[in-house]
């Protein structure tokens, strides 16, 4: 049995959930024991989303091997249950770049370059590379964006040629489109959908099955007139409704049999689906006995997707503790005095900063830090979260007046944070900070090596900035352990201090190997630690 490849597109709006359908989608047939991986492609011109503002885009995913990524290559890992590559997600930038090199050496031999045949066979080759470098069974790719996109085309029109040159047999589409409700006429309109399939059509791709998005279950007359006019099958009109947890959603499908029907159009020879610990994961996430409330605090709380793997993380902890997750959001920029944040911070069971980058907001969370500690709160601060609990650190129990990080304040009297050393002579920022997997050595008979169970592991990193070496000692000497170090022991991943319920901060994003069934060890202790303290 050869690839098979499975196109997602979307149509009428943004932000419908293709990349929580496709990596549904993707959880669906690996159930079956095929071996499944998810591509997305984003059709803007930046190489990866590493220099993008998280309100322009989200969060930055970063892979293991140290690639920045769209926020949707998470949802396709904690699915999946697995991890990506650099080559799971693709942006015009690269596929230009890649052109643009490969025309300066002279591999065209002298033609005229275009977008269509060179810069479509470079999208082919990316897509169909995946199939080779990891012999896959089936490579489901999204297509970011909506139909009719001008910056989308040439993504559309490669795929529209991937039937041509592997075959129906061997490829599909499927698109994810919005069926609004209206109020006023009490019915669904099916428009919207008609007309995007109709902008598909017109661009050479005919859908195989449709994904209609809406805030409730379509009647059976309205997934008549949805087949009839957009020339599916009535069984390929699939509801994609809306829930309050994302997990159920493969189960949504699986229970209209839209599995089965992938399966049968693709012609994949295949056993029973296994469901079952996926299923147990989604009823004790819908049922709690008990309730959890963790205070995030950052700068881009207004568009949560900037920290979408932080809240999945709490959540699937959440979940592994019987509780329900409730989120009190702090906009670390607006903490005006200690009355104001103590009143606000009070309620909460515990208290968790987040990485980020940039001086806004940074004094908000350091107030934070100190209101933590003080009041014995537990506490979880990831990257610069770390770096303003070693701060505050500094400043209010080593008498470090005006310690800071070099990242804010260039003549700090006491630079306990400050540049890696390698990074000092980078000039470009994209893809050139600390990223990917890096190990850690863990501290006998500390919380971290308790929390780990083990002496050594590895975590994701994107950061410039370290703990400096020169003040190790004065800050250890005055209780703060540094429980987790590279192997060289000189940068520190891991502080923590005793006697505390708990109190915590990684130098790396624990939040992106976290898992449905397999919480991240640290959010799993915070979370607990957190309920106890309740």
């Amino acid at each position: 049995m050869g690839t098979k490849y499975i196109f997602v597109t979307g149509g009428v709006v943004s932000s419908l959930g293709k990349g929580v359908a496709t990596a549904s989608i993707g959880l669906l047939l690996k159930s079956y024991g095929l071996k499944v991986t998810l591509q997305k492609i984003d059709p803007y011109i930046n190489i990866d989303p590493g220099t993008m503002n998280p309100y322009q885009h989200g969060e930055v995913y970063v892979t293991e091997d140290g690639s920045e990524c769209d926020l949707d290559i998470g949802h396709y890992e904690r699915f999946l249950h697995g991890a990506l590559t650099r080559d799971n997600n693709i942006t015009s930038g690269q596929i230009y770049n890649s052109v643009i090199t490969k025309e300066r050496r002279g591999e065209y031999l002298g033609k005229t370059v275009q977008v269509v045949p060179h810069i479509t066979d470079e999208i082919k080759s990316r897509i169909m590379k995946l199939a080779g470098s990891n012999s896959v069974d089936v490579v489901i790719t999204e297509i970011g964006g909506t139909v009719g996109d001008i910056e989308g085309q040439p993504f559309l029109e490669a795929v529209r040629q991937m039937r041509l040159d592997h075959g129906r047999n061997n490829t599909m589409y499927v698109h994810l489109t919005f069926v609004p409700y209206i109020k006023a006429a009490r019915e669904f309109k099916t428009k919207p959908t008609q007309h995007s399939v109709r902008e598909l059509r017109a661009i050479g791709i005919q859908p195989d099955i449709l994904l209609c998005r809406s805030d409730s279950w379509l009647t059976d007359e309205e997934r008549k007139k949805i087949s009839l006019f957009c020339n599916v099958t009535n069984e390929a009109v699939i509801d994609a409704v809306d829930v309050e947890c994302i997990y159920e959603i493969p189960l949504i499908f699986h229970k209209q049999k839209l599995d089965q029907l992938i399966v049968d159009l693709l012609g994949l020879d295949v056993g029973e689906p296994d469901l079952e610990e996926w299923r147990l994961f989604v009823e004790r996430a819908k049922s709690p006995t008990k309730t959890v409330e963790i205070a995030v605090c950052g700068k881009y709380v207004e568009l949560r997707d900037s920290y979408k793997s932080i809240i999945e993380s709490l959540y699937h902890a959440a979940v592994a503790n019987d509780a329900r997750l409730k989120i009190k959001w702090i906009d670390t920029d607006r903490m005006e005095d200690d009355i104001q944040l103590s009143n606000t911070l009070a309620l909460s069971d515990g208290i968790l900063i987040p990485g980020g980058f940039g001086i806004r907001g940074v004094e908000g969370k350091i107030k934070i830090v100190k209101y933590a500690r003080e009041n014995k709160k537990p506490f979880l601060g990831i990257c610069l979260g770390m770096q303003c609990m070693v701060i505050e650190y500094a400043r209010n129990v080593c008498g470090m007046k005006g310690a800071n990080s070099t990242e804010f304040d260039d003549n700090t009297s006491y630079p306990v944070i400050d540049l890696l050393p390698e990074q000092k002579k980078i000039k470009a920022l994209g893809g050139t900070m600390r990223l990917g997997n890096w190990p850690c050595q863990l501290e006998p008979k500390t919380l971290a090596r308790k929390i780990y169970g083990r002496d050594v592991v590895e975590e994701r990193h994107r950061h410039r900035y370290e703990v400096s070496p020169k003040y190790l000692k004065a800050l250890s000497d005055k209780g703060l352990i540094f429980s987790g170090r590279s192997p060289n022991k000189k940068l520190m991943e891991i502080a923590e201090i005793s006697g505390h319920p708990f109190f915590l901060g990684t130098q790396f994003h624990p939040e992106f190997t976290s898992r449905p069934l397999a919480p991240s060890p640290v959010f799993y202790n915070f979370i607990g630690s957190s309920m106890k303290k309740a």
